[in-house]
């Protein structure tokens, strides 16, 4: 299967890289707990199959955090084969759904791509926040930063992983700031992922305004 838009490419190159490693793991391990609150690695694999499943058939509930709690409940109870066959097929469904879209749910895919972050977090993958998919994901995160008002910013990716200038936030604002920083950091600054202070240098803002998913 192939994708037409970079939302739709990204969730299956995550699919592609997730769920073989998600298959190697024991059961056992996927009760770790992630950087969200209260939620194992299993929990996380069953919101995120949950998401994507309502992305293909375009009924979506509110994504508050009782309505995410009962997707998660739902599946408490399935065999990890089960959860995993069904997060296969949201994936593979949810990519084509995406490339219908036209954008629309390009924070969705995003979105499940961190969620993998969070999974690989939590497993002690090398580079869990900057996997495959990274050179579609920064745009993507780029345009979301715009969505969401994020102060204009010059950023300047360093490495390890890509390194490169872009610009956050409203393109027609007046950049106020500038942020220094490697690309998995930035993933975790965005998204609420615990960054390091020391791993990132910024100046005419407050590491709060880049939150771009609550």
């Amino acid at each position: 299967m192939t994708a037409t838009s970079r939302a739709g490419r990204l969730l299956l190159t995550e699919s592609a890289a997730l769920l073989p490693l998600l298959r190697a793991t024991p059961a056992a391990d996927l009760d770790r707990p992630t950087l969200l609150p209260g939620w194992s690695v299993r929990d996380v694999l069953a919101h995120c199959s949950a998401a994507l499943g309502m992305a293909v058939t375009g009924r979506f509930h509110s994504f508050s955090p009782e309505d995410n709690q009962r997707d998660v409940d739902d599946r408490a109870g399935w065999p990890v084969e089960q959860l995993l066959t069904e997060l296969a097929a949201s994936y593979a469904g949810a990519a084509a759904a995406m490339d219908a879209a036209g954008g629309r749910m390009d924070g969705l895919a995003l979105g499940e791509w961190v969620h993998g972050g969070d999974v690989r977090d939590a497993l002690g993958v090398p580079g869990a926040y900057a996997s495959e998919g990274l050179d579609d994901a920064l745009p993507l995160l780029v345009a979301r930063s715009v969505d969401r008002g994020a102060p204009a910013t010059t950023l300047s990716l360093t490495g390890p992983g890509p390194e490169r200038d872009l610009a956050l936030g409203r393109p027609d604002d007046e950049v106020s700031a500038r942020l220094r920083t490697d690309a998995a950091t930035l993933v975790r600054l965005c998204a609420g992922r615990s960054p390091d202070p020391a791993a990132f240098e910024l100046t005419g803002a407050a590491p709060h305004e880049y939150l771009l998913f609550t």
